[in-house]
């Protein structure tokens, strides 16, 4: 099937970090930002056109640092923030700031100028999203519903709440909580949850996965040791409000209710290195993403566990012939998980995985030397879920 085949795009640099562009609703468009020590880093803003199967590009210069996580508004599509490493006085300095690119690429260009010709433009700064104080940040989350007004920021031990105003030029920092306890205690990644009226946040640091409600400040859960090492990244099921899904060194991908966090509701472990990224696909909650220093990419159909275990049920009232029915009555148990396809497309880590906003098929993935892979969920798959 030809029109399954990947889409490559090759970053001359290094890269890891990867977001769509969260308020764009039609134009299939990804953020990439790359990691260089010797040149100025960029942010390549990826057009991909699905009817002619081709990546259009523009190049924006990120001349603060190498960039570590980038993350979009999903009020604005020409806000962004990146987490970045800065050196000054010979010491490294992980730093957060939100910035607007040029009004002409909000909307991406369909025409990919020549490379030769065309210059990259840069970035506006509107604010940084640290002080000093806080130490290092590790990664920015954005209100999900929200205006893009409201964003976090995990920096050490410390769990930030900022207000943007004055159209974003001016962080204000509304409030802070921090993590107690022996030894150097430090956030590795976190997820803001689309459910409960955005008032809870979810957090990873070592082998702990936590929840926070931002309205107080306060932990709601806590799950001990939910990895057996550093655990990397975590997703919230966008239709199951209790649900997410965490991955970590420990080569495994694990599923929760945070209603009851002694066991994982489902564990995968298909990878055979540190799993880096999970994504859940924002429309059918099934289809989930993992990324791997294994350099794979899976898809899984964790559909057991989805909001729709038994398939899409159809109303009695649709089914006009009885005998009809009476065959869909037999198929009415539940559908086995399974491993739907394992991409191979990269030689190195995989850093980031991610669903477009705009297409629900579609996704794409990122390894550290560069190399962008666009891939669609398999058509025979997409039409099963749909049909």
């Amino acid at each position: 099937m030809e029109d399954d085949a990947p889409v490559i795009y090759g970053l001359e640099f290094q890269a890891r970090a990867l977001t769509p562009q969260t308020a764009e609703a039609d134009a299939i468009r990804f953020l990439v930002g790359t990691q260089s020590l010797k040149y100025d880093n960029q942010i390549h803003i990826i057009d991909f056109d699905d009817e002619n199967n081709i990546i259009n590009k523009n190049v924006l210069l990120h001349q603060a640092g190498e960039i570590w996580h980038i993350s979009a508004s999903p009020a604005d599509k020409g806000v962004l923030a990146t987490c970045y490493s800065k050196t000054s006085d010979s010491r490294v300095q992980a730093r957060a700031a939100v910035w607007r690119m040029p009004k002409e690429l909000e909307s991406g260009s369909q025409e990919s100028p020549d490379d030769s010709a065309s210059t990259a433009q840069t970035l506006e700064l509107l604010c940084h999203l640290d002080n000093t104080a806080h130490g290092n940040v590790a990664c920015v989350t954005w209100e999900p519903m929200g205006d893009g007004k409201k964003v976090i920021s995990l920096a050490d031990n410390h769990l930030l709440l900022w207000d943007l105003q004055e159209s974003s030029s001016q962080a204000v920092l509304a409030s802070s909580a921090s993590l107690e306890g022996k030894g150097q205690l430090k956030f590795t990644s976190g997820r803001w949850s689309p459910h409960h009226n955005c008032t809870q946040v979810a957090t990873a640091s070592d082998t702990t996965l936590r929840g926070w409600d931002t309205r107080s400040m306060s932990q709601i859960y806590c799950i001990e040791n939910a990895h057996g090492q550093l655990v990397r990244d975590l997703d919230f099921n966008p239709n199951k409000q209790y649900y997410l899904a965490s991955c970590g060194d420990d080569c495994k991908v694990k599923f929760w209710d945070t209603r009851n966090v002694t066991e994982p509701v489902k564990t995968l472990e298909e990878h055979s290195h540190w799993v880096w990224s999970v994504r859940y696909n924002h429309s059918h909650d099934q289809l989930v993403l993992t990324g791997s220093s294994d350099s794979r990419v899976i898809l899984s159909n964790m559909v057991s566990i989805s909001s729709e275990p038994f398939g899409h049920l159809v109303d009695d009232d649709d089914v006009s012939d009885p005998e009809e029915h009476h065959a869909d009555e037999k198929s009415k148990e539940p559908l086995q998980d399974n491993v739907i396809a394992t991409y191979e497309e990269h030689e190195d880590s995989v850093y980031a995985v991610d669903w477009s906003s705009a297409d629900p098929w579609l996704f794409a993935s990122l390894s550290y030397d560069g190399r962008l892979v666009i891939n669609r969920v398999p058509r025979a798959l997409k039409y099963h879920i749909l049909l």
